[in-house]
């Protein structure tokens, strides 16, 4: 413990000194945080899941959750952790609006391996407020209000999934989409404040539905019909022949990026890490 804890507080403290030590102390955080990073990208640079999820745990201190929405990348994860039974929660964010078949595999994936998925759901005022100035589809209204209709069932609930968190594991991809091409093993998240990490990050599909497959892991029988990658219902469809993979995700929208918000900084980026050594 430092020696100042033991200091009494000043009777009137000096401006901008709170300011200094919490920059201070914010600084030294990222630094510590970057170490763990690195050490991440140096020992992804084995292929196996299985050891990247063990190597994730035993460097990094305090909770880490994986967020999932029970699509290839994000089953193929929870394999790995599950099978090891490592100490690394997993949830889910219920906005309401999914599939039933993401339903079925969710239901299957907890029968499967013996274990309950946590579900975070959207706050009911957020919901009925957004419904009362939207509509029940109002988000294909505008850019602006799908991203608040997410906002409102996705990101806000995240937000509770990683309060106290040290860790968020993701099942992102680099070739899923341009904007996610510079992702790398794992990075400083400043928005939420915890390390953010990719396993997955240099797979390809391909790889993850033979890993899928090979391990007999339950899916969402919605990407045998095209659905490559699923979100709500209102909002995903299957692809055309020789469409990118999320090109299903809000394709009533002309513009390139197709993010909910969940992984957007406060520049409008997705998150990426430095890059790897």
């Amino acid at each position: 413990m430092s020696n100042v804890e033991h200091l009494a507080a000043p009777s009137a403290p000096i401006s901008g000194a709170t300011d200094d030590a919490d920059a201070e102390a914010e600084a030294a955080e990222t630094a510590t945080h970057l170490k763990v990073v690195q050490r991440l990208a140096d020992e992804f640079r084995t292929p196996d899941l299985f050891e990247r999820l063990a190597a994730i745990r035993a460097r990094i201190t305090g909770r880490i959750v994986l967020t999932s929405s029970f699509g290839l990348e994000d089953q193929a994860i929870a394999h790995a952790l599950l099978s090891q039974k490592l100490a690394i929660d997993i949830a889910t964010l219920d906005t309401g609006r999914l599939f039933p078949e993401t339903y079925e595999v969710w239901a299957a994936t907890e029968r499967r391996y013996g274990t309950r998925i946590a579900a975070f759901a959207p706050d009911r005022a957020g919901v009925e407020a957004l419904l009362t100035r939207q509509g029940v589809d109002g988000m294909r209204a505008s850019v602006a209000a799908r991203r608040e209709c997410c906002a409102v069932r996705k990101v806000a609930p995240l937000q509770r999934v990683l309060a106290g968190g040290a860790a968020w594991i993701t099942g992102m991809r680099a070739d899923q989409s341009a904007d996610r091409a510079g992702l790398s093993p794992a990075a400083f998240d400043a928005q939420w404040r915890l390390i953010k990490v990719n396993p997955l990050f240099d797979w390809t599909r391909e790889q993850t539905v033979e890993f899928v497959h090979a391990h007999q892991v339950p899916y969402n029988k919605l990407h045998d019909r095209g659905f490559l990658s699923i979100g709500c219902a209102p909002c995903t469809r299957a692809l055309q022949p020789g469409e990118p993979e999320r090109a299903g995700r809000w394709w009533w929208e002309q513009e390139e990026k197709k993010e909910c918000g969940l992984h957007i900084a406060a520049d409008g980026r997705v998150t990426r890490a430095a890059s790897r050594a």
